[in-house]
């Protein structure tokens, strides 16, 4: 029996996340095993008058491609991937792994490698992005792996993700509307504003936000939403912060990292678990040690940790960072083979003053 908030979720991807009109070329992107939602909004796509295509892969391909693969197909970037990055207007990726450790063997070089030949594709995506020419939204499909990362059943995890996204409310779509007004506000009142300092028992650290956008992430891109986020001045970040919650990248959970800053760049690294991958992460390019995301949480119905980046970077009382490249309509101007998420929780004292007024403690806003 179909779940009807799967065709819900498709409709408001299409109506709302990232619009389809008339004539847009169009892909979705997706393991097999979501095929209840890859139909659903291929169905969507064409009654919104796009022209769909389906990027499809099984578990077990990228294991396989990183077990087998040279330094030549290592390096290589398909011209189909190029075609669609440079010219489609629409793009739906669907996180739907089966299993989510299969890369965790991995050589990190490898993956690595991989992500350092994809830059200037991954810098055309986000500047395209930024001019509007590129409309896209990154969702999931409830998996048995993500339900047992997240330690509950598949019915649970079923009811989690559709919860967070709104799908239970009659209209989402007005629901997320309302968010984006919320967030809106506290935008607004960030504008023009210099300098952040975060004080807690997780971080002490200063950065510029000086000629930088907060973007208001309300669920037109990555789906479910809730975040305000920039890009902070590239040579601005000093101070040192710890990361409450494992930060998860190529099949690796990587525990308890601390990073220190001076004048921008990463100095000092270290993890209890896994900090041999994050050294090589690190050392993927010059970008890669410096920041390229500063955001805060916001969405209060995400409240647990789930081995999720999609879900933990929104748990409203969190912040997080992003080492690696920037969002272009932020105003950020580092550029990197990598973005990598890592989340630290405000909410047992954490303090954010912008330009020396309180602005977040423990996790709400008091202005």
């Amino acid at each position: 029996m179909s779940d009807p908030r799967v065709d819900k979720l498709a409709q408001v991807l299409v109506q709302y996340s990232a619009p389809v009109h008339e004539g847009d070329l169009v892909v979705i992107r997706a393991n097999a095993v979501a095929a209840p939602l890859i139909q659903a909004l291929y169905r969507e796509v064409l009654k919104a008058g796009g022209h769909p295509i389906n990027q499809l892969t099984v578990s077990g391909l990228e294991k396989t491609f990183f077990q087998y693969a040279g330094d030549a197909q290592l390096d290589f970037v398909s011209p189909v991937e190029r075609l669609v990055v440079e010219q489609y207007r629409v793009v739906f990726s669907i996180m739907s792994e089966t299993n989510t450790k299969a890369l965790t063997n991995v050589d990190p070089a490898r993956q690595s490698r991989v992500q350092a030949a994809r830059r200037d594709l991954t810098k055309t995506f986000l500047d395209r992005s930024a001019r509007g020419d590129l409309r896209w939204a990154l969702t999931l499909y409830p998996t048995d792996a993500y339900a047992q990362d997240a330690e509950m059943s598949l019915d649970e995890y079923a009811d989690f993700v559709y919860g967070a996204c709104l799908l239970d409310d009659p209209d989402p779509v007005a629901r997320w509307q309302e968010v984006s007004a919320r967030q809106q506000r506290l935008c607004d009142w960030l504008k023009g504003k210099r300098e952040l300092r975060v004080r807690g028992p997780h971080a002490d650290m200063t950065l510029s936000i000086e000629g930088r956008t907060f973007i208001n992430a309300d669920g037109r891109y990555n789906f479910p939403d809730g975040e305000i986020f920039t890009g902070p001045v590239e040579d601005s970040v000093n101070g040192w912060v710890e990361f409450t919650y494992p930060a998860i990248e190529g099949g690796r959970e990587v525990d308890g990292i601390r990073l220190r800053f001076e004048n921008g760049k990463i100095v000092e690294a270290s993890a209890r678990k896994n900090e041999d991958f994050l050294l090589k992460m690190l050392d993927t390019d010059e970008g890669a040690r410096r920041l390229g995301e500063w955001a805060i949480g916001t969405n209060h119905g995400i409240r647990r940790f789930t081995r999720n980046i999609l879900f933990d970077e929104k748990i409203g009382g969190t912040i997080h960072m992003a080492v690696g490249a920037s969002y272009p309509e932020t105003g950020g101007r580092n550029e990197s083979a990598i973005h990598w998420d890592m989340i630290c929780d405000m909410r047992d004292g954490g303090e954010i003053y912008v330009d020396g007024e309180l602005f977040y403690r423990s996790g709400e806003f008091v202005v």
